[in-house]
């Protein structure tokens, strides 16, 4: 495995990466952003198979996911003599980066709101369908909602920089609108609401995550700790996709999200000094 000389500029974090429930591709971008980026540490071979063989990837399976993150230009080899460690690539490292503000944010009480929203009118022919499913993809992880073809609205007109950049990498600029302010006087925000989003699909999201934790509930010190925690992480990471996070006065009374957050951050702040000192005692020279 050679060091890779090309990256690309910006490699872009798609649904499938994100969402796949037990794919090796998705499983390693969830051990690169929750041990390997705060770590700052190269990371063997060996470590990375040893946790992936753990969460029930198939050693080739893992080789070839390692492989195709490096061709992506996200991760970049050393050579010690035979043994092969692994960094982060400057644009690896941005994304993961990227990524886990937004996901560590994903239930996080959003009280205060000033009632603007930002309306973005972007479209993509359907004979473009794979152009259509990057704006999909991208405009979703950016939280906006999609009530009627070509509209994308989010009650966070503060991502409207991170649109505008989304909207510029697809090249999409010449056909795109946005712009920001209160909802008028016809309709209602609920309405809005439940046609831009399925509350009730992410709720079902929600329970089978505190479903999937309760039956972790003390593991052993050592590997079962780490791997409970980047079972946790992962099971996490699908909620940026899923999730809006909207203000809590358009979410339902007592939102199932919130319990969620609350569980989420209790086991993994437990877990995470022994999940951390077991991948240290992986990763030393």
């Amino acid at each position: 495995m050679a060091s890779m000389n090309a990256m690309p500029a910006t490699p872009v974090l798609s649904r499938r990466h994100s969402v796949s429930p037990r794919s090796a591709r998705s499983l390693l971008l969830t051990v690169l952003g929750e041990l390997v980026l705060p770590s700052k540490r190269p990371v063997w071979t060996s470590a990375l198979l040893h946790v992936l063989a753990g969460l029930d990837v198939e050693e080739k399976s893992a080789r070839q996911a390692i492989a195709r993150t490096a061709s992506d230009g996200w991760i970049s080899s050393e050579r010690d003599g035979r043994r092969v460690r692994w960094v982060l690539a400057p644009p690896g490292r941005k994304l993961l980066t990227e990524g886990a503000e937004r996901i560590y944010s994903v239930g996080n009480r959003q009280q205060a709101w000033d009632g603007r929203w930002l309306v973005v009118m972007a479209s993509v022919p359907e004979s473009q369908r794979k152009l259509r499913h990057k704006l999909q993809t991208r405009l979703a992880w950016a939280g906006l909602g999609n009530p009627v073809g070509g509209m994308w609205v989010s009650p966070h007109p503060e991502r409207a920089e991170e649109v505008r950049r989304i909207i510029a990498d697809l090249g999409l600029e010449g056909s795109a609108l946005s712009f920001v302010g209160p909802f008028g006087e016809i309709g209602s925000e609920r309405s809005l609401v439940d046609r831009a989003w399925d509350l009730a699909q992410v709720a079902e999201h929600y329970e089978q995550f505190l479903a999937m934790v309760a039956a972790d509930r003390s593991p052993a010190p050592g590997d079962e700790t780490l791997f409970a925690q980047v079972r946790l992480v992962h099971e996490w990471r699908r909620f940026p996709f899923l999730d809006p996070q909207l203000p809590d006065s358009l979410l339902p009374s007592k939102w199932i999200g919130h319990r969620a957050k609350a569980v989420f951050d209790a086991k993994h702040d437990a877990w995470a000094p022994g999940a951390r000192a077991r991948w240290a005692e992986l990763t030393a020279d």
